[in-house]
């Protein structure tokens, strides 16, 4: 992957949302067309022949990509939310933040034990909130789980891909930083 498109036009805002960080801004890959596009593609090729029938997308940046490519893969999307922003019935699954912890939560009519899932978010750093977004999804059994980035950071000290590497599931990005 590695697009050089997406690569010259993604934005990078030093010293955000605090001194040190190099904020890896997709909002530009957002707003220009070539870029949607691209991300579309990409991602709809490399899960085009997987049997995909859900995309869940992580709260809020998963449901920019999630659903587009939910749509061209002729599959359902489903939207993995902080808790309570949901209505109805949901199960959640708590997980430790770097100061704390969290939760992230669907509806318990979501996923079937039919279903090939395809869990998208768009940046992986320490993998913590996709974990628990795989802990989450795997609890419905699905036949297969599959992970989806746009962004992966491989910055010292970051090891999501490490962290993510113990559910076993295929884990792509579109992009390295």
């Amino acid at each position: 992957m590695n697009n050089p498109i997406l690569k010259q036009h993604l934005r990078v805002v030093p010293d955000f949302p605090i001194p040190g960080i190099q904020f890896q801004d997709i909002t530009t890959l957002f707003d220009k067309p070539e870029c949607l596009h691209i991300m579309r593609d990409e991602m709809c090729e490399l899960y085009k022949d997987k049997g995909i029938t859900k995309v869940v997308g992580l709260e809020s940046r998963g449901f920019l990509l999630g659903p587009i490519v939910a749509s061209e893969l002729n599959a359902g999307f489903v939207m993995a939310r902080k808790p309570g922003k949901l209505p109805g019935n949901v199960i959640e699954h708590e997980f430790q933040k770097e100061y704390g912890t969290d939760k992230i939560a669907m509806t318990t009519d979501a996923i079937s034990e039919d279903d090939i899932v395809l869990i998208h978010d768009d940046l992986l750093a320490t993998g913590g909130s996709m974990l628990a977004a795989y802990n989450l999804v795997k609890s419905f059994n699905p036949k297969k789980i599959y992970i989806s980035f746009i962004i992966e950071l491989t910055i010292e000290g970051l090891k999501g891909r490490e962290v993510l590497a113990e559910t076993g599931a295929e884990i792509t990005t579109l992009m390295v930083v």
